[in-house]
């Protein structure tokens, strides 16, 4: 029994501090340009309305944990869950890089 805990702990650690693959913003910005363009702009500043968030300088978790969420549906969002249906988890990771590295011209609206 110790034995086979000793093993499952350094199997654990060994996996733990490889390091993670790192996103690709280079990707993420094909990506954009094929699908997210059209409602948040190549550069996260949509100009199309404003009810569609601006992306440009989030923070990265921040919006690959939203774009998981909508994967998932853990999320609700028909058009969200609709756009990213089809994209896989490195898609997600290097979208999120793109538009997080992406000036902000966030502000507060209220």
């Amino acid at each position: 029994m110790m034995k086979t805990l000793t093993i499952t702990v350094a199997a654990t650690l060994a996996f733990a501090t490889l390091p993670a693959q790192a996103a690709n913003p280079e990707a993420g910005k094909a990506k954009v340009q094929e699908i997210c363009q059209a409602c948040h702009g190549m550069d996260g500043l949509s100009a199309v309305s404003p009810e569609y968030p601006r992306l440009a300088g989030q923070h990265r978790d921040y919006l690959a944990k939203a774009l998981r969420d909508y994967k998932s549906g853990a999320r609700k969002n028909a058009v969200m869950n609709g756009m990213v249906a089809t994209l896989t988890a490195a898609d997600l990771e290097n979208v999120a890089a793109y538009y997080s590295a992406q000036p902000t011209a966030l502000y507060t609206r209220y």
